[in-house]
């Protein structure tokens, strides 16, 4: 099939998807897969990796992350299609390297939902502890997904309720900590957490950005917007702005929290360096000694709620990712088919796998450890085929090329996802190669057969 034969099979009505969602939709399924407060959990690690100076590590990790925004905000213009980066890269580097960016993007799309269950049903565990966590983290992905098999829409709806929760929270938190600072100033020094504590040295650029590492997988989730290009109303373009804006609004909330709780942390980076278990409960312990025990229990809460909400956006990604492959008959084609707009075949699908990887690391001690290893690797993967695909379509193409924004800034970005995937743990990029390995068996096997059938 020609290449606009190809992009005219997005419309509705040969896609099987129902366009029904506008800007604010698509805003919530990106901060809700991001998740608002997402750097409680990883607010002690970064505070020990960068020497204290954490809220710099997320004003450079926004940076890096824009790389790959805007590199989606090109590609969604051009290729507006349900499949995101698989999608981008079969049109800007073939159809080989299309399966590939799909295959690794799989990886991510599935474990970070199963994470964020997990996640959900270890707190949900921690406030009613005679139900096992394992049968929370079932419930929920229950919960989650017959939402998303009632539709795209009804899902934005509920969503947006659990995202507006999460917002209030914030600013409870927010308000609460200047309340604090004011009455009785701050533990660290005012610009600590952009200098460092001083706790292990001076400053070192080194140390900012060893954390960036760990920092961008906070981000991982906001590319979920672009999955749903073919069920938004008034065009690509709003897919674009959308992607932009979720990802500087979560940067800046993201700065925001890390700088005031580093200003209340009493316990300094050095501290948290020599041990490493106090590194987790960290962005906790803050609020119960600075505010009290009220805050901890309410942020506890909302972070319950919010990750499966988290994880239902990006089992909706998944779907529609699955979807994609298989209407180009790179997975099966059954995953193709849809109900009155939704693909329940894929839902479905990613849900089981989901749930499974969900309850079997609900059931294990290290099963938590053993999920979070693995998730960044895949996105990271995809990420780096995305910025290949933007030189590919307009470079290579000779599309109206820009050199600065279709050589330089995904050039730039590639890099970038590729420094992070060297720093990962040892366990991420064994996984990820063996993935990797097993896509490309499939891709063998498939042989020359075209992605999109004539």
């Amino acid at each position: 099939m020609s290449e606009t034969g190809t992009q005219a099979r997005t419309a509705e009505g040969e896609s099987g998807l129902r366009r029904s969602l506008g800007f604010r939709d698509l805003v919530v399924y990106g901060l809700l897969f991001i998740a608002p407060m997402a750097p409680v959990g990883v607010f002690g690690t970064l505070d020990a990796k960068s020497h204290g100076a954490v809220a710099l590590v997320y004003v450079v990790a926004t940076i890096a992350m824009a790389f790959t925004a805007f590199s989606y905000a090109q590609m969604v213009r051009v290729v507006p299609q349900a499949g995101s980066v698989f999608a981008y890269a079969r049109a800007g580097l073939g159809n080989g390297a299309g399966f590939v960016a799909g295959w690794m993007a799989m990886l991510d799309y599935v474990l970070i939902p199963a994470v964020a269950y997990l996640f959900s049903g270890v707190a949900m565990n921690a406030l009613v502890p005679e139900v096992s966590r394992w049968v929370w983290t079932a419930l929920a992905v229950v919960v989650t997904t017959l939402l998303n098999l009632w539709g795209v829409r009804a899902a934005a709806r509920v969503g947006f309720l659990v995202l507006a929760m999460e917002v209030v929270v914030l600013v409870v938190f927010v308000v609460s900590a200047l309340v604090v600072l004011a009455r009785d100033g701050a533990e660290r020094g005012w610009l600590s957490p952009l200098t460092g504590d001083g706790s292990q040295g001076a400053f070192a650029l080194s140390a900012v950005l060893g954390a960036v590492s760990v920092a961008v997988l906070s981000y991982l989730g906001f590319d979920a917007i672009a999955s749903f290009a073919e069920e938004v109303t008034g065009g690509s373009a709003k897919i674009a702005r959308a992607l932009l804006f979720c990802l500087a609004l979560a940067g800046v909330l993201f700065i925001a929290q890390t700088y005031l709780v580093a200003l209340l942390e009493p316990v300094s980076s050095a501290r948290l360096a020599a041990e490493p278990g106090r590194q987790g409960a960290a962005f906790y312990d803050t609020l119960d000694a600075a505010v009290g025990t009220w805050l901890h229990d309410l942020v506890a809460v909302s972070k319950a709620i919010g990750a499966a909400f988290a994880a239902l956006a990006g089992q909706a990604a998944a779907g529609r990712l699955l979807f994609a492959m298989g209407r180009d008959r790179r997975l099966p084609h059954l995953l193709s088919r849809t109900h009155h707009g939704v693909p329940r075949v894929a839902l479905l699908c990613a849900a089981v796998v989901t749930l499974v990887a969900a309850v079997w690391a609900a059931r294990r001690d290290d099963g938590m450890d053993q999920l979070v290893s693995v998730v960044d690797v895949g996105a990271l993967t995809a990420f780096t085929l995305l910025h290949a695909s933007v030189v590919g379509w307009f470079a290579v193409g000779r599309r109206g090329v820009s050199w600065w924004r279709h050589v330089l800034v995904p050039v730039a970005g590639a890099a970038i996802t590729v420094a992070v995937i060297v720093e990962a743990s040892g366990t991420a990029q064994v996984v990820g190669a063996v993935w990797l390995a097993v896509g490309l068996a499939v891709l063998a096997v498939q042989g020359s057969r075209r992605a999109v059938p004539s």
